[in-house]
């Protein structure tokens, strides 16, 4: 695939999520969403969906983006162009909930698409505001839009349970944890104030249980 995610399918898989909600049909969220967290295959499969959608560019780079950077739906529909430096490859992040801001690099897919987005503001005069991420309308995207967004491509993509963008975030702290990272590097690169919410993602890392059987 073009947008090359660089991640691998990774295990033993953390646990769903443990609040049990009934809808008026005693439905609970449990039961139409069996995890808070996306799988590499599944990351995958929306960023190729997006690829079919009215808006392919601008819907990739919002997967992209939140997967990669581990960004909230505010987040990513409050990023403007004065927090992203095409031509050093970085990204201001600016944390909502009284996170911890950083700076993160970009990488050649997260550039691409990005020079892309921008380029076609400026041409469409679309770019008036600085936000990244605007609507066919040209004006700033909404945390609606965002969620709508990733639904939708979430059914496209064939995904069997309903997903929400919050997912992508979550999706990055799994990620990193099994991919061995420091918790500490963690914690700063989302922003968390309190390492405890970090923990969550680490605690599960594999590395934790590889010694546990020898074949």
């Amino acid at each position: 695939m073009s947008t090359e995610l660089a991640i691998t399918e990774s295990s033993p898989s953390p646990p769903t999520s443990r609040k049990v909600i009934p809808n008026r049909k005693g439905i609970t969220r449990e039961s139409m969403r069996p995890r808070e967290y996306l799988t590499a295959d599944e990351v995958n499969a929306l960023s190729d969906a997006a690829k079919n959608s009215r808006n392919p560019i601008r819907d990739e780079a919002i997967i992209l983006l939140g997967f990669r950077h581990g960004l909230r739906a505010a987040e990513i529909v409050s990023l403007k162009w004065a927090m992203v430096d095409l031509k050093a490859g970085i990204l201001h992040v600016r944390r909502v909930k009284g996170g911890t801001p950083s700076t993160h690099p970009l990488r050649g897919p997260e550039l691409r698409v990005l020079n892309q987005i921008r380029g076609d503001q400026e041409q469409k005069g679309k770019a008036t505001e600085g936000y990244v991420f605007v609507s066919e309308r040209g004006g700033r995207m909404t945390t609606s839009n965002i969620g709508k967004l990733i639904g939708k491509v979430g059914k496209n993509a064939g995904i069997p349970f309903p997903i929400h963008p919050h997912m992508l975030r979550h999706s990055c702290g799994y990620y990193l944890a099994n991919d061995g990272q420091d918790t500490r590097a963690i914690q700063h690169y989302l922003g968390h104030v309190n390492i405890q919410h970090t923990v969550r993602y680490t605690e599960f890392s594999p590395d934790r249980f590889k010694h546990f059987f020898k074949d």
